[in-house]
């Protein structure tokens, strides 16, 4: 699947189908906020006083799949990627931009990020665990949160995206 082709998810399905094309959904929304804009659009905070991006919320996402999907349910040593901090208690990071960074570059790494996480989540059942704070921490619990993490900023992109060119929807 395209990352940019969003498909509403099944009416009636499985959890498994039901939760990973939730997640698909609102990846493919977060592409699509972001798609037509030039690079100093993507790097525009326009809803002061947040800094927020877009450019950033891709970054940011990056990070939130690699830290869930391969630091927490594979228990991979996955280095940070655009954040030192990032991967540590409580901070996903990615939001702040570099000089250097471009959508092309983001997205890119995104998509990795992002079939990576396909990849591990593949050979894993919705109920199996990985340790996480002490406890353990199911796969169906880690696609709601991350269903809840796009959401959220699904929500900021669309705020954002408004405020750049007055695109709404989608």
């Amino acid at each position: 699947m395209s990352t940019s082709e969003r498909t509403m998810p099944p009416l009636n399905a499985d959890d498994r189908t039901g939760l990973a094309s939730w997640l698909d959904f609102y990846r493919a929304t977060l592409v699509q906020k972001c798609e037509g804009l030039d690079e100093r659009q993507l790097r525009e905070a326009s809803a002061p006083p947040s800094t927020m991006t877009l450019l950033g919320l891709v970054q940011h996402m990056a990070e939130v799949e690699r830290n869930w999907f391969r630091r927490v349910l594979a228990q991979e040593d996955a280095p940070p990627i655009f954040d030192p901090e990032a991967g540590t208690e409580g901070h996903d990071g990615g939001f702040d931009l570099a000089d250097d960074a471009t959508y092309e570059k983001a997205h890119a790494i995104w998509e990795a990020e992002t079939a990576r996480a396909r990849e591990n989540c593949a050979a894993r059942g919705l109920d199996d665990t990985s340790p996480f704070m002490g406890g353990r921490v199911t796969l169906r619990w880690i696609y709601t949160h991350m269903i809840g993490e796009y959401a959220r900023h699904c929500g900021h992109a669309d705020l954002i995206r408004e405020r750049i060119d007055g695109a709404t929807g989608v």
